[in-house]
């Protein structure tokens, strides 16, 4: 779900000239930012809510082929946000969770047709149980042959903010021998299933040995980001249009820092959150324009201190389940900058 999408696209549609196929003219380049897209499934239309139309898909490997952009493997895009090298401006990283089947029949063709790498990120148990609509190990094993990175999402896809930090340890343990044993290599990065974080579930990923894990939030990947909650844009039939797409493609980053409060798990004490954080970099010379909406709130109200911290007042309580704020803000010439984070609210 995309918080203030509608109303941020009517500011930025017409610099972007989707319709017309045409791209807005970059500023400063974003020298060490990527985005990433998250997919999940290929041309299975009942599923809406993680599927991308055959048509979308197509809209946006040709958006993609046309010289504008950078598209490289995530572990390239890692490497230099962590390293601290720079990337070329637009650079976009592909990445598609879960292993339906439709991503071998319908997305992959049609990515290695356009040469464009992606990230397949893998939960072990669905594939050890051949649970339909998934692939199977023999696919998965051809798309690594191929070049396909891929990644784990545990072993049962759980929500990890709700289990202990020893059956955290142990999904992830099972599903990186699982991977060895099949592939033989254990993956350097995981997708939070769901998107759902906590301070403890991402300690046990970084015990786990990952360089990076990401969540599914939006946002730019950049220098100063947290390898360990690293965001993506989230594709499906709703919030996968073309012009969308553009709008999050062109994005740069609101570099954030000091980000409270520091667990996404939320509870009775702390909902709704205290949400914090203090921009650096470029953003912080366009800070008067930044707008933040939270999951079912709308806008919210912002309170701008001293030396770019931000403070988000939220109206009410989030209710159980995941819920988001988004903050963007423009960056000239069409472009916007985003800043997402996802909280986990348990239930009763």
């Amino acid at each position: 779900m995309r918080i203030g999408f509608r109303g941020l696209r009517r500011a930025a549609l017409g610099p972007v000239a989707a319709a017309a196929g045409l791209l807005v003219t970059a500023p400063a380049l974003a020298g060490g930012s990527a985005v990433v897209f998250m997919y999940h499934r290929f041309g299975e239309d009942t599923l809406p809510s993680t599927n991308t139309t055959l048509a979308q898909l197509d809209a946006h490997i040709e958006t993609l082929k046309n010289g504008q952009f950078t598209v490289l493997p995530l572990p390239q895009i890692v490497a230099a946000i962590r390293e601290k090298r720079s990337l070329p401006d637009r650079t976009v990283g592909l990445s598609v969770d879960d292993a339906f089947l439709s991503l071998y029949d319908e997305g992959w063709p049609r990515l290695r047709k356009a040469g464009l790498p992606f990230t397949l990120f893998v939960a072990t148990d669905p594939i050890d149980r051949g649970y339909r609509n998934y692939m199977g190990w023999d696919q998965i094993r051809e798309l690594a042959a191929a070049g396909v990175t891929i990644g784990s999402q545990t072993a049962s896809h759980p929500h990890m903010p709700l289990l202990p930090p020893g059956k955290n340890a142990a999904e992830l343990a099972r599903s990186n021998k699982r991977l060895k044993q099949e592939l033989g290599k254990r993956p350097s990065l995981f997708a939070y299933p769901f998107g759902e974080i906590s301070s403890a579930a991402r300690n046990e990923v970084g015990k786990a040995g990952f360089v990076a894990a990401f969540g599914q939030h939006s946002g730019v990947l950049y220098h100063g980001a947290d390898h360990l909650y690293l965001p993506r844009f989230a594709m499906n039939e709703t919030y996968g249009s073309l012009d969308r797409f553009l709008l999050a493609a062109n994005a740069l980053p609101i570099e954030a820092k000091d980000i409270a409060p520091a667990d996404p798990l939320l509870t009775r004490r702390n909902n709704p959150p205290a949400f914090a954080f203090t921009v650096a970099g470029a953003a912080l010379r366009e800070l008067r324009s930044m707008a933040c909406y939270a999951s079912g709130q709308g806008r919210a109200a912002l309170e701008r201190r001293e030396r770019g911290r931000v403070v988000v007042k939220l109206a009410e309580a989030f209710p159980p389940g995941r819920a988001r704020i988004n903050c963007t803000l423009p960056a000239g010439e069409g472009r916007w900058r985003w800043f997402g984070m996802q909280f986990f609210v348990p239930g009763p």
